[in-house]
């Protein structure tokens, strides 16, 4: 059987695609991307009003940016994302263009159609890239999956009415739940 030969895409290729339709790519693939639902939005907008207003609270250095906002993962042209959330703390990665290498934080919201592409795909892209702490939250499931990719590695699981202390931040405890209220 011969073996097929897949295009390399590049970002070239997401900034040819037609008004409105959005997509991801990862590692020379394109990944088209569904419209979030209004739980989704809920969730995204709630957390990151939350983080930036701790961040400002404690005239912190880093910066919130809710989708859709372009993140050059790996500073090369085949790989673009749009996470739901990125913190970034490295004012030299950020230009008018986005955000050029790993954000320290990054924060995905599980749409029905994106499960394997956040668990699995993201995950290992985000863990390799330099990204220090991920969440994937999981709005059917109601639970939260959190990553710390620095020093001691560390995972859990929690549901949306535990407080989570978030990794990079010492004083920043987030209860979804709470949130929504």
């Amino acid at each position: 059987m011969p073996l097929v030969k897949y295009r390399t895409h590049t970002i070239d290729d997401i900034y040819a695609l037609p008004e409105g339709k959005r997509a991801e790519l990862i590692d020379g693939q394109i990944y088209d991307m569904a419209p979030p639902s209004m739980i989704h939005q809920r969730i995204s907008f709630a957390l990151a009003r939350k983080i930036a207003d701790y961040i400002d609270l404690n005239k912190g250095g880093c910066e919130v940016f809710p989708a859709p906002f372009a993140v050059f993962l790996n500073n090369d042209d085949t790989t673009y994302v749009e996470p739901d959330i990125s913190v970034i703390c490295d004012k030299n990665k950020i230009d008018e263009r986005g955000c050029n290498g790993a954000p320290d934080w990054i924060i995905e919201v599980v749409s029905p159609g994106s499960t394997r592409m956040d668990y699995f795909i993201k995950l290992f892209k985000y863990r390799t890239a330099g990204v220090r702490e991920y969440w994937i939250i999981n709005p059917m499931k109601k639970t939260v999956q959190t990553y710390l990719f620095e020093g001691m590695e560390d995972s859990n699981q929690y549901v949306f009415s535990d407080e989570i202390q978030v990794g990079i931040y010492d004083g920043l405890k987030i209860t979804v739940d709470e949130l929504m209220h």
